[in-house]
């Protein structure tokens, strides 16, 4: 009998987060288990369904976690005990592409479980395009061949591969998984007429941060591998293309590429600092290490007619004021005549999302350098009003004592994380902070990964991540644009 449930095989692709497709984004966001196997970006599990059972099955080259017969019923299984839900079985690549997705697929059938295939991008052709090598080119390459490096024949125990056509095939050809079996292959090549000095290229880790290009030729690729110390998992590419490797090589030109950046703000605030790194060339692993949480009813919306300027310290504060000021049946009108101050651009900026301009933004974009600017005013102080989080400290207050304080949102800190979140941060090259909140519990949470390089927005939280050992550099303004230009500057200089 068929179950309602519906297993989805999706294709994570090559590495790099962006080359998921738009419907394996979707899939994953909504699903209630996920399958995935170890090359599955970090990145891309950070993107699942926060409530969903996560399913490590990764397969190593000289073990496996789960075997592959294992893993088919796993599938089978969840399917039934979630009548109702979706099944993500999450692999590298692409599920048909040597990705042993038919298998899983006919198990499917078998058990009368619905599912869908969704593509991914194959390792074949992506990786040796961030390497700057086109699998085919006019004039050197009209086509080519994929083949398994690894997959051996039951009669004899040797590589099922027919050494002779390939030998003879004037295209290019890309092995998978064949870096163990690579020396024996480039010899058998050689002894059935290929060219010992067809040019090659060894591509480690494709599309992440790690990925490494070597060079060689077909009668020094064995060598090569020893000496340069090649590892899994690895492609390998042979043809006149890969000369092309040494001109069109783009990603390593990126100036952030080769490093993994934690990004500690909170999910909604992430995505924009997240897609300029990315962008540089950089993975990032969005890790937020506080939640924020909406403080409703403690105030009364009618006596903000008695304050004339209204101070926000945060953009979780003018999230947080204004959704309540809406729920209450009011709107912006309500501001009318009123003064507007920010600490800062970034607070400056949110407001602006809700057609309100700043009227005081102190040069100092600090929580003293607004209380200042403030104090200077001439102004009674008593109609000041401070829109802060639970966790603000007196400071404001010391310098407006006669001011007011509204508590809008409560922060909260993430409790634990995951332990593919973990041993993503663990290897990370630095962490990015903009609070001290989020230090405070990024420390609490990975202590053992002391000391980081940091990158800090504002001098508070560049006091507190020094306070815990962290090497630090301080973005010049309290903006994003000022860090990740710090960022850049920083790598570019230590490159």
């Amino acid at each position: 009998m068929a179950v309602s449930a519906k297993v989805y095989l999706i294709g994570a692709g090559p590495g790099d987060p962006g080359l998921l497709t738009i419907r394996g984004k979707e899939i994953l966001e909504n699903a209630d288990v996920v399958v995935y196997d170890r090359l599955v970006s970090p990145a891309i599990l950070g993107m699942c369904n926060p409530k969903a059972k996560m399913v490590d099955v990764g397969k190593m080259p000289t073990h496996h976690k789960v075997k592959q017969s294992e893993i088919n019923k796993l599938l089978v299984q969840f399917a039934k005990e979630n009548p109702s839900g979706v099944i993500a079985r999450l692999k590298g690549g692409d599920p048909f592409v040597f990705g042993r997705g038919g298998e899983e697929a006919l198990e499917l059938v078998d058990a009368g479980v619905e599912f869908e295939v969704v593509p991914g991008i194959t390792s074949a052709i992506s990786v040796p395009a961030y390497a700057g090598i086109p699998v085919s080119h006019r004039g050197i390459a009209t086509s080519f061949h994929i083949i398994t490096g690894h997959e051996k024949a039951e009669s004899n125990g040797e590589l099922s591969l027919d050494f002779e056509n390939l030998a003879k095939c004037p295209g290019t050809l890309i092995f998978l998984m064949g870096i163990a079996n690579m020396d024996f292959i480039a010899k058998r090549l050689i002894e059935c007429g290929k060219d010992p000095k067809t040019p090659l290229a060894f591509i480690e880790k494709g599309t992440t941060p790690y990925q490494r290009t070597v060079m060689a030729t077909l009668e020094t690729a064995g060598e090569t591998i020893v000496r340069e110390k090649v590892t899994a998992p690895a492609i390998t590419i042979m043809g006149g293309v890969v000369e092309l490797g040494q001109t069109l090589a783009w990603k390593k030109n990126l100036p952030l590429s080769g490093k993994r950046l934690v990004v500690t703000r909170a999910a909604k605030q992430a995505s924009g600092i997240t897609a300029r790194l990315t962008a540089l060339g950089a993975e990032v692993i969005e890790t937020p290490m506080i939640e924020t949480r909406v403080v409703e009813g403690s105030f009364n919306w009618a006596d903000l007619a008695n304050f004339d300027i209204l101070a926000f310290t945060s953009t979780n504060g003018v999230e947080s004021f204004f959704k309540q000021l809406f729920a209450a049946g009011y709107d912006v009108r309500v501001l009318a005549g009123k003064k507007i101050a920010s600490v800062g651009k970034i607070t400056e900026k949110k407001l602006l999302e809700y057609g309100i301009r700043c009227d005081y933004v102190p040069e100092d974009h600090t929580g003293e350098g607004l209380g200042k600017l403030l104090a200077t005013l001439p102004v009674d102080h008593s109609r000041i009003l401070l829109l802060q989080g639970n966790l603000a400290d007196d400071t404001l207050l010391k310098l407006l004592p006669q001011a007011t304080r509204w508590v809008v949102y409560e922060t909260l800190p993430v409790s634990e994380l995951p332990d593919w979140k973990r041993e993503a941060v663990e290897s990370a090259d630095a962490v990015v902070f903009a609070s001290t909140s989020a230090v405070e519990n990024f420390v609490k949470l990975m202590p053992q990964s002391i000391p980081h390089t940091s990158f800090c927005i504002g001098r508070m939280t560049e006091s507190a991540a020094r306070k815990h050992g962290f090497e630090t550099v301080t973005s010049d303004e309290t903006t994003m644009d000022s860090l990740v230009k710090k960022i850049v500057e920083f790598y570019t200089k230590n490159s």
